[in-house]
């Protein structure tokens, strides 16, 4: 009922405030009351890039691992893995960064009135002949092969200049 959302949200604040005994207790309750170890670790999985993101890339990694772990052994084995998880996910440091900057795309789509932007055309592939001729990919400039960062566009122009890093234009 009720509870198994109260609980899994507690665990939540407890590993995003750094509190590694209250996230601890909150698994335990969850996996000692009967909670499904792959339920948890799908949340686990989802915290990694929500709450921890750039701060701690593998993070994620380690989430991964620790589902794939509970997947292959099961309970009551798995409950270690997943303590360790939620251990090394309250110690993490904590990012929102890329959280909040994909919200920020996602409501730039949203507000969007009319058609979307076009794809520019020196983005494009252009695998016929046709593409070629029409200008896909012209223009384009193969990073790899300069020694320096090109100046290029990758936005349509309607949004240059825009960073969904810092929710404004620039």
């Amino acid at each position: 009922g009720e509870e198994h959302y109260n609980c899994i949200s507690a665990l939540h604040k407890s590993m995003r405030g750094s509190d590694e005994n209250a996230s601890l207790y909150w698994l335990a309750r969850m996996l000692e009351g009967g909670e499904d170890p792959l339920y948890v670790a799908r949340r686990l999985v989802r915290f990694a890039s929500e709450d921890i993101g750039l701060a701690d890339p593998l993070a994620l990694t380690q989430a991964v691992a620790a589902y794939q772990g509970c997947h292959f052994i099961g309970m009551p084995e798995c409950e270690v893995i997943l303590a360790q998880c939620v251990v090394y996910f309250a110690r993490a440091p904590k990012s929102i960064e890329v959280y909040r900057a994909y919200n920020n795309v996602k409501e730039c789509l949203r507000m969007h009135t009319g058609p979307l932007p076009p794809v520019p055309l020196h983005l494009r592939n252009a695998p016929t002949r046709l593409m070629k001729n029409l200008g896909y990919g012209k223009g384009y400039k193969y990073n790899p092969m300069y020694k320096e960062p090109v100046d290029q566009d990758y936005l349509p122009e309607e949004l240059k200049g825009t960073d969904f890093f810092k929710e404004r234009k620039t």
